[in-house]
């Protein structure tokens, strides 16, 4: 598998052929993506969900972002990788979108890095293009504003709300942003948003029509611990409970004295 480049995403919307997108938070599972076939790879600031413990993505940090991102590096070697720009690294103004995405850039093997919002902060994906740093937007529910929205809901149930949306995606394409992620939007929605780009728009909650598809890696293995689980989430297996079974095993086995026997002993 070769290298995944911008040329070769969009070589494959014009193909009609759809792209498979996938988070990672460390080396062993973007080492695994990677090998599979996993055609870009985000360390999204679902990181801070996931794996520290927080109740949003808010209180992610630049510092939690860039280990992450370098220990996914390591692993990747043909995937395209993307960074999710954390809260408040990118909002205050252009220069420091520019200094915070050139961290994540200096990290060798990263591609580019995500933004949230549409007409917003279009000036500032510009302005990061200008400066040779690839972008992808994000449309449609914004995690980084959910305390300003008011929750979790799917976009686009408004004529209001598709014609931002499409602006949004307009804005975002016409400020040189090489694809976008269009998040729990209605599927009516989203061929809309298609035809008013020629950029990739790709999915997560956003339905069947969308040129590629993202999801987080934990949903998916059902290693979550969300209160509830977002309709879109299909779990493929549940690692949760293979887990929780090993671990009871080794209590057991522990506490009975049965572990370490003969073979697992110098």
């Amino acid at each position: 598998m070769k290298k995944i480049t911008i040329p070769y995403l969009w070589e494959l919307k014009r193909k009609g052929e759809k792209v498979v997108l996938l988070t990672a938070y460390d080396y062993m599972m973007a080492a695994i993506e990677d090998m599979l076939g996993v055609e870009v790879i985000l360390v999204g600031d679902s990181y801070g969900t996931t794996l520290m413990g927080y109740s949003d993505t808010l209180p992610v940090t630049m510092e939690e972002m860039l280990v992450a991102t370098r220990a996914v590096a390591r692993a990747v070697k043909n995937a395209m990788l993307i960074v999710d720009m954390p809260f408040m690294s990118y909002q205050v103004s252009p220069e420091d979108a520019i200094r915070n995405a050139g961290r994540f850039m200096k990290i060798e093997g990263v591609d580019g890095v995500k933004l949230e919002g549409g007409v917003d902060i279009a000036p500032t994906v510009e302005r990061l293009v200008k400066c040779g740093i690839p972008v992808m937007g994000h449309v449609g529910l914004l995690p980084q504003s959910i305390k300003q929205v008011g929750g979790y809901r799917a976009r686009g149930r408004t004529d209001t709300e598709i014609k931002q949306l499409i602006a949004d995606a307009k804005a975002l394409e016409s400020a040189g942003a090489f694809c976008i992620i269009v998040e729990a939007v209605k599927k009516e929605v989203t061929p809309l948003i298609k035809e008013a780009v020629d950029i990739p728009v790709y999915g997560i909650g956003a339905g069947p029509h969308c040129d590629g598809q993202i999801l987080v890696v934990y949903d998916i293995l059902g290693l979550t611990l969300l209160p509830k689980v977002p309709k879109f989430v299909k779990k493929y297996v549940d690692i949760k409970s293979i887990i929780e079974a090993a671990i009871k095993q080794y209590i057991e086995e522990v506490k009975s004295g049965r572990y370490p026997d003969d073979k697992h002993s110098y």
